[in-house]
């Protein structure tokens, strides 16, 4: 159903606007993705076990069992079943089995599959296309446990194929999928010395820090350099540095190397409190060839710990993409809605709007830089993933939401 259209400008020579439509308000997970599922030539959404066939988004399919459902006391004192797991058309705390939804053609055979992560500490598993077959798609179990809230899909060994990027059984690392045979279990690679880094750890991403080449790893507490060979599973040289300072195990979310104010050196962005507060940039400085970083905020804790007056709690997702076309990746985040259900611990838990914006990036003369936020939304917000990409035009990027509102495709608006 469409539920709106929210416009936003740009710039004085550009608009960019989406229309919110929302495919179902059941809670499945809090992570969704899109591909082209039944080879129709459009592009499909997928949200816990069901997949909505594009363009329309109007009929789905289930590809995985899945049974759940929780019992809603109405005000006239009957029960109701609700199908999904307990979120906003409930009152308690639930969590889903599907954290993060990535897509990928694992068997090259040219039909997408789909890969699922489940509640932090258990399995990773995809889900094989059997080309419009009917019945469940075969499963196949890659991990048995992966541990931190924002595993990543990407390639960390520069390949050309991903890895799981995660911490596992006490170390940061990652999945490396057998490509001759990959149903096969995967094969976890540790990069660090063993830790206490356990199942909730917050904080995860790849980029090149130190302009080599190769992938580096980020994490709350500073950065991990990659070797020039991994033949043999070398720990990798830890570089610390408190992108995430002072708060215990909260730590970050999605964390990105990216060039901002374009000076040839990438910058790390991420957020400061995945339960709290806090959108940074750390800008990378280097002094007699040592790295460091210089805070930059976006959105704080309140309207006066930035210039724009943007504060919002909860930024548990966010992603990179190019929404206005200027060939600069700009950031797109909200609140994650009940993280810890109604009434739970952390900050504007209940009551207040679940935002969810884009803030442009904007290069200034100097080598300066600033971000401009956007209001896209302020009933949906983000669930532990958020997705951007071509899923309604080949020109213009949409974006995806799975959470414990439901699921949202917010189509961008020619």
């Amino acid at each position: 159903m469409f539920a709106g259209s929210a416009a936003i400008f740009a710039g004085p020579e550009k608009s960019v606007s989406f229309t919110k439509v929302q495919l179902s308000d059941q809670f499945w997970a809090e992570g969704a993705n899109f591909g082209d599922f039944n080879h129709d030539g459009f592009q499909d959404i997928v949200c816990g076990p069901f997949w909505f066939e594009g363009p329309n988004f109007t009929v789905k399919h289930q590809y995985r069992p899945q049974n759940a459902s929780f019992a809603k006391q109405n005000a006239d004192g009957s029960t109701e079943t609700i199908p999904g797991f307990e979120g906003a058309l409930g009152s308690k705390n639930a969590y889903s089995d599907d954290f993060l939804t990535f897509v990928y053609d694992f068997n090259a055979d040219g039909w997408p599959d789909i890969l699922v992560i489940d509640f932090p500490g258990k399995a990773a598993a995809w889900y094989e296309n059997p080309r419009n077959a009917a019945g469940d798609w075969p499963r196949h179990e890659g991990a048995n446990s992966v541990d931190n809230e924002s595993p990543a899909w990407l390639d960390i060994d520069g390949d050309g194929k991903p890895e799981l990027v995660c911490n596992a059984h006490g170390y940061f690392g990652y999945y490396a999928v057998n490509w001759t045979d990959p149903a096969a279990t995967w094969i976890f690679h540790a990069i660090s010395p063993k830790g206490d880094w356990g199942r909730f750890t917050h904080g995860i991403g790849l980029g090149d820090v130190n302009g080599d080449g190769r992938m580096d790893l980020l994490e709350k507490n500073g950065w991990w350099e990659q070797p020039a060979s991994l033949s043999g599973d070398p720990v990798w040289k830890f570089h610390p540095f408190p992108f995430a300072p002072g708060l215990g195990t909260a730590g970050a979310a999605q964390m990105f190397a990216y060039d901002v104010n374009g000076d040839g050196l990438n910058d790390v962005i991420t957020c400061l409190n995945p339960h709290g507060y806090g959108i940074v940039w750390y800008e990378q400085v280097r002094t007699n060839g040592e790295i460091s970083f210089k805070q930059h905020m976006i959105a704080g804790a309140t309207a006066t710990d930035n210039p724009t007056g943007v504060h919002f709690s909860q930024p548990h997702s966010m992603t990179l993409a190019d929404i206005d076309g200027d060939g600069l990746l700009d950031i797109v985040t909200g609140k994650r809605f009940w993280a810890h259900g109604k009434g739970g611990p952390d900050p504007e838990s209940d009551g207040s709007p679940g935002v969810l914006y884009w803030f442009q990036l904007q290069r200034l003369p100097g080598g300066e830089a600033r971000y401009i936020p956007h209001l896209i939304d302020s009933d949906s917000g983000v669930g532990t993933q958020v997705v951007v990409g071509h899923i309604t035009s080949a020109s213009l990027l949409d974006i995806v939401v799975g959470n414990k509102k439901g699921l949202f495709l917010f189509r961008h608006n020619p």
